[in-house]
């Protein structure tokens, strides 16, 4: 088992003694604890965390207000728990900063199971059978470099959640060909039953805003229309 570092934050106790029980039965072994958003911070000032686990209703706050503050201080992979399951509440999730969710009530075993695919898709990442100097995908104005797990553009590392430098990273291995929404949810999330094409598209506003000098005019990243989205190099279009 991967040793991953895990902080859970809920106010419902009860729920977090479950879940960290089951995570330490499953192998995992660095597992923190918060229930308020404050204690979370203070934890984020001193530990790295691989995962995090972040309820949306919280005492001093909700999720969604805090996760950005969290992406400030880390790219680790957020699993929102969340009881909210509409359309608009997921997105919201996805556009803060998260990088999936599991709705209440939940089976601690379903938690496990994103956590393990998570690790599976980086350690596959991490990985591959290709030569270090070609995992350094140079597009010209930005630079991704798998290595180091950095995105730089124009020059500047830009902070990129997990799941967002996932989809890139697929994209920069993959450039001057269409991908459907379907294609990229199979092989970058690995799994579609909680997660549906919208998560793509907000994913790729979350590229380009990194990557476009204009986001609402890309020249980069394409939507192709009725086929899905391509990643252009060189003078391809």
């Amino acid at each position: 088992m991967e040793i991953a570092s895990i902080l859970i934050i809920d106010d419902e106790k009860a729920i977090v003694k479950m879940v960290e029980i089951m995570l330490k039965k499953e192998g995992f072994s660095k597992i923190f604890t918060a229930h308020t958003g404050q204690e979370a911070m203070k934890l984020l000032e001193n530990h790295k965390f691989d995962i995090i686990i972040l309820d949306v209703m919280l005492p001093d706050g909700n999720g969604f207000e805090l996760c950005p503050k969290i992406r400030e201080k880390t790219n680790a992979y957020i699993i929102f728990l969340t009881a909210k399951v509409s359309d608009l509440d997921v997105l919201t999730g996805f556009a803060t900063g998260g990088d999936d969710y599991v709705t209440k009530p939940f089976n601690p075993l379903e938690i496990a199971a994103r956590i393990k695919a998570y690790l599976r898709r980086r350690g596959n990442g991490e990985k591959l059978r290709q030569p270090l100097e070609n995992r350094r995908y140079d597009f010209g104005r930005f630079i991704l470099d798998e290595e180091k797990g950095e995105l730089i553009v124009d020059g500047r590392i830009i902070p990129c959640p997990t799941q967002v430098f996932l989809l890139l990273r697929y994209f920069c291995k993959y450039p001057n060909i269409v991908h459907s929404k379907a294609k990229l949810l199979d092989a970058v999330w690995g799994f579609d039953h909680f997660v549906d094409e919208n998560t793509v598209s907000v994913h790729i506003r979350r590229i380009r805003e990194r990557i476009e000098e204009d986001p609402s005019q890309p020249k980069v990243l394409l939507t192709v229309r009725g086929l899905g989205y391509k990643l252009v190099k060189g003078n391809e279009k």
